[in-house]
């Protein structure tokens, strides 16, 4: 019976990327070189099986050092800090048509007084953490570094 994702298998050309941390998982799991040749050849399916365990470990470490997201329209955008029991939601939108958020410079063009709408809210995780962050980029948001979070929230004191 073949292993089900926890969130999706990596591509070819990302598991060619990971090549030397899928070595040393197969060394940790006691698959040798010649047994890694045999049950691709022998066993395809146990093979397919080990790939898509090896991406949830890779995918659920991104996850897990994930600590902003972002979701970026021209008129709005929401930036997301992911603690670990909640996540926080700072955003901005405008009905403004000279203003465009997808722009990484626009922090530096806009003020409130040009018609925009600075929000925020928080709410715990209703699934786990990394599960719901994974399901948040599927949809759009992009991990991010913080800087809109940060420029958005200094908008609201």
């Amino acid at each position: 019976m073949a292993v089900t994702p926890k969130y999706r298998e990596l591509t070819a050309s990302e598991l060619q990327e990971l090549e030397k941390e899928f070595v040393d998982y197969l060394i940790v799991n006691g698959i040798t070189a010649d047994d890694w040749v045999k049950i691709k050849e022998d066993e395809k399916e146990k093979a397919e099986d080990i790939i898509t365990l090896f991406s949830d470990v890779v995918l659920e470490g991104v996850l897990r050092k994930v600590q902003f997201l972002e979701f970026r329209t021209k008129s709005d955008i929401k930036a997301f800090q992911c603690l670990g029991e909640k996540m926080v939601l700072v955003g901005m939108s405008t009905d403004n048509d000279q203003i465009d958020f997808t722009n990484e410079e626009v922090f530096k063009t806009i003020s409130t007084a040009d018609g925009i709408k600075v929000y925020t809210t928080e709410k715990a995780y209703s699934e786990a953490r990394e599960s719901e962050l994974f399901k948040m980029i599927q949809k759009g948001c992009s991990i991010s570094d913080g800087q809109s979070f940060k420029a958005i929230s200094l908008a609201l004191v």
